[in-house]
């Protein structure tokens, strides 16, 4: 089998880990065809992100300290997980040459007393530069060829929208497939950095957080995967966050749909876009536990067998979120009303969760994050407070819980035993929305009846006998 195995940064972030890891990926590549791909290792993306936040508060001394304590993470790491003295001294100099450039960067970044989207897509760059050196030595160490190669040395080819970049396919296809094809015919395990790429220009761009996930599902599109492996912390989707249901479970098998509507809702380990590549060919998918590889995890595929089409199959929250209740008279009837609020919005650079407009067209209820709340509250007054809205409510502190499950579709009397459950737990229900697809049923509460709401939703659909 051609199998693309992507690690999460908890994966990778002890020496003994990055040993079973090796010693895995060796014995798996005796019969089938191995590309690696990593995130960075646990917390250093944050200390990254914080570099950048310190350099715009001018406060070097702080990037500096920060930079210090990556550089001795990573070195610990290399000295504990690799025996081999040879192997050991290589890794340390090529990671050495990649220290002295991340502070260098730093250095650039503070005289310039600038931060282009550009130039932190550089700076973050490097967690996932300094890992892949590392678990490729490790395979190396377990008696494996291997290479370390980042997005923009594999062939990952982007637009130039720095942050939240997008793979231009055709080309990333044919580069991909030629440098790894090369290196299958070599017996060596390519490990290949997530999250980044780089532009036509040959400028490193990011896909935004979780975009390790996006790179391994490229990937597998680009070699014609068989199966892609999501490998993190946890053993795969559940029915519920396990922090709020004691007796969540491990959900068997779901489709493409139903995992891109959990990754929306807040099913953490998933990048929204990781199944775009994979939707056309079709490539079935795991997500499975890297300290638990007897379990075979949650298998995400086109169309999965009738034994597991539930109604429901999970229900999630996203919590610290603001409810912008925007109302008006002159709204009745006019065209253009909801085009003229979400275009203000999207001048403001805010990301709209959930909207719902009544019947009379006299009032839009939108949910955006408690972070952007403010600002999106002045954009609307600075541009249509009366003009053609004549009144904002916000309500600040809700969270949204959705049931998620393609057996929803057709099935009589969802929404009532949803409502049931949440009123016999006397939980008021702000906003309510669910897509044509009936694939979703969303609404908001209160954060603090948010983990109730959840539990008395898996209670009433019975999720902890799924499967």
């Amino acid at each position: 089998m051609r199998l693309v195995i992507k690690y999460g940064g908890t994966s990778i972030s002890a020496a003994k880990d990055i040993q079973s890891i090796a010693k895995h990926v060796n014995a798996l590549s005796k019969n089938n065809k191995i590309a690696v791909v990593c995130s960075a290792i646990s917390g250093t993306t944050d200390d990254l992100i914080e570099i950048s936040q310190s350099i715009k508060k001018e406060n070097k001394a702080k990037a500096e300290q920060l930079a210090s304590k990556i550089i001795n993470r990573h070195k610990q790491v290399s000295k504990q997980a690799i025996k081999k003295q040879e192997l050991r001294k290589k890794l340390l100099k090529k990671l050495d040459d990649d220290f002295k450039e991340l502070v260098a960067v730093i250095d650039g970044m503070v005289l310039l007393g600038e931060i282009t989207p550009r130039s932190i897509d550089y700076l973050y760059s490097f967690g996932e530069r300094l890992s892949i050196k590392i678990i490729s030595a490790a395979i190396s160490d377990s008696g494996k060829k291997s290479v370390s190669l980042t997005g923009k040395e594999v062939g990952i080819v982007t637009d130039s929208n720095f942050g939240e970049s997008k793979p231009l396919m055709d080309t990333t296809r044919l580069r991909v497939s030629k440098t790894i094809d090369l290196l299958f015919s070599k017996n060596t395990v390519p490990v290949i950095g997530g999250f980044a790429g780089a532009d036509q220009h040959g400028h490193i761009t990011t896909f935004g957080r979780g975009g390790s996930d996006y790179t391994a599902t490229i990937i597998g599109s680009c070699i014609k995967a068989d199966e892609i492996w999501l490998m993190s912390d946890v053993d795969g989707l559940m029915t519920a966050d396990p922090k709020i249901v004691k007796n969540a479970k491990l959900l068997k098998e779901v489709s493409y749909i139903e995992a891109i509507e959990m990754a929306l809702f807040g099913a953490k380990q998933i990048h929204p876009r990781t199944f775009e590549p994979l939707i056309t060919k079709k490539i079935p998918m795991k997500i499975r536990s890297s300290f638990n590889i007897k379990n075979e995890g949650t298998l995400v595929t086109a169309s999965p067998s009738s034994s597991v089409k539930n109604t429901v199959k999970c229900v999630s929250n996203i919590r610290h979120n603001g409810l912008i209740d925007i109302r008006g008279g002159s709204m009745v009837g006019t065209p253009g009303t909801a085009a003229k609020i979400f275009e203000t919005l999207a001048k403001a650079g805010i990301n709209v969760m959930m909207i719902s407009q009544n019947p009379s067209e006299s009032s839009i209820t939108i949910v955006v994050k408690n972070d952007v709340l403010d600002k999106a509250v002045n954009a609307l007054e600075m541009e249509l407070l009366g003009k053609i809205i004549k009144k904002l409510e916000v309500t600040t502190d809700v969270a949204i819980i959705a049931l998620i499950g393609s057996g929803m579709r057709g099935t009589v009397g969802v929404a009532s035993r949803v409502f049931s459950a949440i009123e016999k737990n006397k939980i008021n229900v702000a906003m309510i929305t669910q897509g044509s697809s009936e694939l979703n049923l969303a609404f908001v509460v209160k954060d603090q009846d948010s983990s109730s709401a959840v539990k008395a939703i898996h209670d009433a659909f019975k999720l902890d006998k799924i499967n």
